[in-house]
């Protein structure tokens, strides 16, 4: 398997040592410098900030239909349970199928998904399977682009962070998308919103139909579909080092939204006022964005990446402190600092894709951000069940011993792995 420092994997553009000097000194503006990019960047804005308000407006009219809590909820729910499904299935498509085509054919589906939901007197059970189609679509196309970046920009320097600017986008897409679904709700209904998400998806699949290149498949090889899917996911999860930096990027993430999924009743219980809970949701995201856009432009990669295990298990060390049931000012500030722990991921970024095997890339991205977002969602769902049990100033700083613990065993694993490490 080949380490960081050793040759470049065929089919994936080569990371050179002076190339990598030039993009740590010029930082992001080195990325946004390839054309390429610049359209994945874009349809990554369009299709993100479309995921988010079309969730809102599902939901509200979810409730609108039924009036029930619950229901309006699931919608909620279902944009992350169906991960598991399209992530461990579908996961060669990534790798068997041109990029660009995936990308454009994942794109358009979502497009005519949003606009099934539109459909005057839709059935409820339809309008969630269309979010379960699209949740189990959400991986393939996480994973293409992910490996397409590969070949964009190399796995060097412009990769991590061509990553990077992903993140941010995510966790910018949270902010302004919940901004731009309640404006757009105020003035318009949830089936015009929903319509308008439509257009956001159509425009991403339109900007990588037009600015991104035509590449052969990765993987050239023949066979079922599902057999494939399953058979590269065993192969990559028997590989130590590729299992073990899996779960560095699966952990932190599953125990920091436990606290996170808290924060309603948490709000209640300090007596916050909507504009109060707001705040506290943003916290997270605020901290993540203003993290990874210091460490991306200001750190050379040596030092981001000397970060990685420190940042990893500092990511799940705030939340210990809502054991002393914080007041809203401080509750603020740990989740400020729970969200600055996302820069761990500019390291793994790098050993991840200079472990995994070139045909196997676009697959392998799409079982790590599968695995992130169902593990996430089971870390939500247990927070729920043990804050039903227990009281939330021991579940929330729970979260945190427990976290602490694994990311810690995970972090060891990880250096058992590294190149010429002892067995």
């Amino acid at each position: 398997m080949p380490s960081a420092t050793g040759p470049a994997q065929p089919g994936r553009a080569p990371a050179r040592p002076d190339a990598d000097g030039r993009a740590a000194a010029a930082g992001y503006r080195a990325v946004f410098a390839v054309p390429e990019f610049r359209f994945v960047f874009a349809a990554h804005l369009l299709s993100s900030l479309g995921v988010v308000v079309c969730e809102i407006a599902l939901s509200l009219l979810v409730f609108d239909r039924t009036a029930s809590p619950l229901l309006s909820a699931l919608t909620f729910a279902l944009g992350l349970l169906p991960y598991a499904l399209g992530g461990t299935l579908l996961s060669a498509v990534a790798d068997r199928y041109p990029a660009r085509t995936v990308l454009v054919v994942c794109d358009v589906l979502c497009a005519l998904a949003a606009a099934g939901m539109v459909a005057p007197g839709a059935p409820v059970a339809l309008l969630l399977f269309l979010r379960c189609l699209t949740a189990a679509i959400a991986p393939v196309f996480a994973g293409t682009r992910a490996g397409t970046l590969g070949e964009i920009l190399g796995d060097g320097e412009l990769f991590v962070l061509g990553r990077s600017v992903i993140r941010l986008v995510n966790q910018g897409a949270q902010l302004a998308g919940f901004a731009a679904g309640g404006l757009l709700l105020a003035a318009a209904s949830p089936r015009a919103v929903l319509a308008i998400t439509a257009c956001t998806f159509a425009g991403s699949a339109l900007l990588l139909r037009l600015g991104t290149r035509a590449r052969p498949a990765r993987d050239t090889a023949r066979g079922a579909l599902l057999g494939a899917s399953l058979g590269g996911a065993r192969r990559l999860l028997a590989d130590r080092r590729i299992r073990a930096l899996l779960l560095l990027t699966w952990l932190p993430p599953a125990f920091v939204v436990i606290p996170e999924a808290l924060l309603v009743p948490y709000g209640n219980l300090l007596g916050t006022g909507p504009a109060g809970l707001g705040l506290l949701l943003c916290a997270m995201p605020i901290g993540a964005i203003t993290a990874e856009a210091l460490v991306g432009a200001l750190l050379p990669p040596h030092v981001r990446t000397r970060l990685t295990f420190p940042m990893g298990l500092f990511a799940v060390l705030p939340s210990l402190g809502f054991a002393a049931r914080p007041s809203f000012g401080w509750a603020v500030l740990l989740l400020v600092l729970t969200g600055t722990g996302i820069s761990y991921n500019f390291g793994v970024d790098r050993w991840f894709v200079a472990a995994v095997p070139d045909r196997l890339l676009g697959q392998a991205m799409t079982l790590m951000q599968a695995g992130r977002m169902t593990i996430m969602g089971l870390g939500m769902g247990l927070g729920g069940v043990a804050a039903s049990y227990a009281p939330l100033e021991a579940v929330m700083p729970a979260a945190g011993v427990v976290g602490s613990v694994c990311v810690l065993a995970t972090v060891w694993e990880v250096r058992r792995t590294l190149p010429g490490a002892a067995p």
